[in-house]
């Protein structure tokens, strides 16, 4: 199994700017497929970007497509969320996820993901 472990997160203005690492330990990180996903006060948890394990296909929601860059280290183990032009909407908790794979498709999804990380707090003030 992959222990998973979110940092970056914190306290912003909108149209300002963070970056989300994701630090994987266990198994092998390049055989995961993995995800971000958020979670806002009262709201179920939704599906925010995806990279396949090779880093070459990646895949946004519509919410954060053109703002959000996903991008993965495989010699480091690190998963990463740049996340620019930061909206108050944007305001949840972020959490990465990892799914074992033997193909290079990412996937979107909350129920395919066997693996999460704590969340890490972000918060776009207006």
């Amino acid at each position: 199994q992959v222990q998973l472990v979110e940092s970056g997160g914190g306290l912003v203005q909108a149209g300002g700017s963070l970056r989300l690492s994701c630090a994987a330990s266990g198994r092998t990180f390049s055989t995961y497929a993995m995800g971000w996903f958020r979670q806002a006060p009262g709201k179920e948890r939704e599906f925010v970007a995806a990279i396949s394990w090779t880093g070459g296909s990646t895949h946004y929601a519509h919410s954060v497509k053109g703002r959000f860059t996903i991008s993965r280290d495989n010699g480091k183990n690190i998963l990463y969320l740049q996340m620019n032009s930061l909206k108050p909407e944007d305001t949840a908790v972020y959490y990465c996820a990892a799914k074992y794979v033997s193909d290079t498709y990412y996937y979107t999804h909350e129920y395919e993901y066997v693996y999460w990380g704590q969340g890490t707090q972000v918060t776009v003030s207006s």
